[in-house]
């Protein structure tokens, strides 16, 4: 039998006399191009024609941006993340650029396709031990923020140190400047808030209901400052008045004076800009921003090494000077120095004893709340 591919030799009668095999070349050759044969490249868009895009807020998915110089009345950008990002995440504060329809039309949405490089990076974890899935979980709550706005009540609910401490170690580690603001002065007076970090020398306002806000806003112009507070310090009534348009929840503190959580979502807002000022930038640099974040009952610091945990209490850094070599400055260290230092009245031993307990809070063996401020209905009050 003779197949298609051979060719053949017939006599004039149509008999076969010899078969020979064909030879085949490239030319028969048929190959269908599969889905996936299309050479991938490492290249990519260099969108030359981008433009740059500060985000303001974020909303599953969905990116709000302002452009540079927009103006009071201009429109609000809606942008996604671009593929070519990968898992890069993008957070309020992010310096981006923008392609595609950025006219902030109804319907119309851009593309975020570049991430500047960030200047600081605020964290925190809902645990403070590294060993745990809550302690493992970093979240980061601004981007290029220059200065940690820690708002405090005086009273109603009372000040807690053990949370403004929580606030600094996070401020030092992230090289962002702390500000202490405290607020309710008319309930009662900043002595003993003061007093504590007193060492410190850290820079403080203080804000009554019949305040002009006039020392704030002077320390927040040209910035990008992170509110953080408790629920019921009046940070939300804070904002609104720094910022008349912004219509954040205003909550009502309940009679045991822990106030309810009333903001959701962090949200970067414009300040009103100061007389004679001028805007530039996307960031609006010369009247500033503020960062709103949503009421916390807690700041974990598991993303902090013990090392820079330290450094978030300098009034006790130079008193590490006489430890032995690897101590761990616990209250278990009987060498440690740094209970002489206290002893010799150059820090608070309530700054001590705060330190230890963020300490063991960090290693899973103890409470990192004050002792004054444990209440087994609220497991993480105080902290």
């Amino acid at each position: 039998m003779v197949g298609d591919g051979d060719r053949r030799e017939l006599t004039r009668r149509g008999d076969v006399l010899a078969t020979k095999r064909r030879e085949y070349d490239e030319d028969d050759v048929r190959v269908r191009p599969g889905k996936s044969s299309r050479p991938r490249t490492r290249t990519r868009p260099l969108h030359a024609d981008a433009v740059d895009g500060f985000v303001i807020a974020v909303d599953r998915g969905r990116y709000t941006c302002v452009l540079p110089d927009p103006g009071p009345d201009a429109p609000l950008v809606t942008a996604m993340r671009a593929r070519e990002l990968g898992r890069k995440s993008v957070v309020v504060g992010d310096r981006v650029s923008l392609v595609g329809d950025t006219s902030g039309a109804a319907g119309a949405l851009a593309r975020i396709v570049r991430i500047a490089e960030r200047s600081s990076v605020l964290r925190r974890t809902a645990d403070d031990d590294e060993t745990t899935a809550e302690g493992r979980l970093e979240r980061v709550v601004v981007a290029n923020a220059d200065q940690l706005v820690i708002v405090s009540a005086l009273a109603d609910p009372p000040p807690r140190t053990g949370f403004i401490d929580r606030c600094l170690v996070a401020a030092y580690d992230a090289d962002i400047e702390p500000l202490l603001c405290l607020t309710k002065a008319d309930l009662a007076g900043p002595e003993q808030v003061l007093g504590y970090y007193a060492e410190l020398e850290l820079p403080y306002v203080l804000i009554r209901p019949d305040s002009d806000l006039d020392a704030l806003r002077d320390l927040l112009a040209g910035r990008v400052s992170v509110m953080v507070g408790h629920s019921g310090v009046g940070k939300s009534t804070l904002v609104n008045r720094l910022v008349p348009d912004a219509d954040r929840a205003v909550g009502v503190v309940s009679a045991i004076g822990r106030g309810r959580h009333t903001s959701t979502s962090a949200v970067a807002l414009r300040l009103q800009p100061r007389p004679g000022a001028r805007r530039s930038g996307a960031s609006g640099a010369a009247t500033g921003w503020i960062v709103d974040t949503p009421g916390v009952r807690s700041f974990g610091l598991a993303h902090v090494s013990a090392n820079s945990l330290l450094h978030g209490f300098p009034d006790l850094v130079e008193g590490t000077v006489d430890c032995p070599a690897n101590c761990q400055h616990t209250a278990d260290e009987t060498d440690c120095a740094l209970d002489a230092w206290v002893a010799a009245g150059k820090a608070d031993a309530r700054r001590l004893a705060s330190y230890r307990r963020l300490l063991a809070s960090r290693s899973g063996d103890g409470d990192a709340r004050e002792p004054d401020q444990r209440n087994p209905g609220d497991p993480l009050a105080g902290s």
